[in-house]
């Protein structure tokens, strides 16, 4: 039921943009409606069935007609996105360099970049640090964009550098859009939390339209990332869309809970 949920939402908002033509390049080549940091998490929680869903759901996305009649129907036609992996504090890496998404064919190459890349893991699982490293993507990427989105996934709570709501609140201060896709298929272990969903929620996403897909069944994952871009591609937030959650103004949830996991363990 969700899963087709989720693809009900997708196929209405594919008939917004049906049959459109390209828009003529803009005499700024870097100028976009919208450029996008997607910062995927690759820390020893994520299984490697896992990271494959993830980036079969990233080349799939990009590959999928309905994001590309998304970016044709832009004031401009054409967004920047690059493609990062991030784990604890020290550990974030650039795996596609920002890359202007203008037609078909430049949408298809950049699936394929996703989905060639070799898959790596590395250990505990700094969303801050990530936070700041899309930011400073952002800051040095030359890009000109009507928005600024950084779109995170991930299956645990932070854990290591600075309080990820410090990390979110900068970059809101800086007019960027943080969005979050929590992967909850598993049942929640040792140093995880039950509701990573709310944790997204409270701590994680920021900005105005923010707001989080969760994934809860292996076979929604795909779906849920086409969903996610298409609504970020878009910056559309329908009023009752399924599995998303708008930002609440009231924290109701313990953003440090990753952090004290992670100490109590090791004073043990």
């Amino acid at each position: 039921m969700v899963r087709s949920a989720i693809a009900h939402l997708a196929a209405g908002l594919a008939l917004l943009w049906t049959c459109l033509p390209w828009p003529a390049a803009a005499q700024n080549d870097n100028e976009v409606d919208l450029a996008l940091v997607i910062a995927v998490d690759i820390s020893f929680s994520m299984d490697t069935d896992e990271q494959a869903l993830q980036r079969e759901g990233f080349a799939q996305a990009f590959r999928s007609q309905q994001v590309h009649d998304a970016i044709r129907g832009g004031l401009l036609g054409k967004i920047a996105v690059t493609y990062m992996e991030w784990a604890g504090s020290p550990d974030q890496k650039v795996i596609i360099p920002w890359t202007i998404l203008d037609n078909s064919e430049s949408l298809m190459a950049f699936a394929d970049k996703i989905a060639s890349t070799p898959l790596r893991r590395a250990q505990r699982t700094s969303i801050s640090s990530a936070v700041d490293f899309g930011v400073k993507l952002l800051e040095q990427s030359g890009i000109e964009a009507v928005r600024q989105v950084i779109d995170v996934s991930g299956d645990g709570p932070n854990n290591q550098g600075r309080a990820i709501v410090q990390a979110r609140d900068d970059a809101v201060a800086k007019g960027i859009i943080i969005n979050g896709l929590p992967i909850m298929m598993r049942k929640p272990g040792y140093l995880d939390i039950a509701e990573l969903d709310l944790y997204y929620r409270d701590c994680v996403i920021g900005g105005q339209g923010a707001f989080t897909v969760p994934v809860r069944e292996r076979d929604q994952f795909v779906e849920a990332i086409k969903t996610k871009i298409l609504l970020e591609v878009a910056s559309l937030m329908p009023e009752k869309p399924p599995l998303i959650n708008r930002v609440q103004s009231a924290p109701a949830t313990n953003c440090l809970a990753g952090e004290m996991q992670w100490r109590d363990r090791w004073s043990n």
